[in-house]
């Protein structure tokens, strides 16, 4: 079943499906979101405000979205190089094109630590099968 973020504005309604998200990055007051098939909308709403809808909005939004550092929130499902010496996070959704983001290493870090656990429990699973 598809999982909806609602975000409205005075002039606008945006109807967006959880997994079209690639992220959503902070420019102060502002929040840019961009869709796997690369269409970006820029709302004036902090991305704060943003994850607090979502919250409110999308039942276990965790298990697919990220916060990462103060500026982003990901897709964890795009995820395909994280960089830690570079401070680079590369996502790459199915048929797009990769759009890198610069992360601050303290957050792309424990990024990368949660992937791995996740990665030895999932490993784990399938071997019981």
């Amino acid at each position: 079943m598809d999982r909806y973020l609602i975000i409205k504005t005075r002039d606008e309604f945006l109807r967006i499906r959880i997994s079209d998200i690639l992220y959503l990055e902070a420019d102060r007051n502002y929040t840019k979101l961009l869709l796997s098939e690369g269409i970006q909308f820029t709302f004036a709403i902090n991305i704060g405000r943003i994850e607090e809808m979502l919250e409110n909005q999308v039942f276990n939004y965790k298990s697919m979205l990220l916060r990462v550092g103060k500026s982003f929130i990901i897709n964890k499902n795009y995820i395909l190089q994280i960089n830690l010496p570079k401070q680079k996070l590369l996502l790459l959704p199915p048929g797009g094109k990769p759009r890198e983001l610069i992360v601050s290493k303290e957050p792309l870090k424990a990024l990368k630590e949660m992937l791995e656990r996740e990665g030895l429990k999932q490993g784990e699973n399938t071997k019981n099968i």
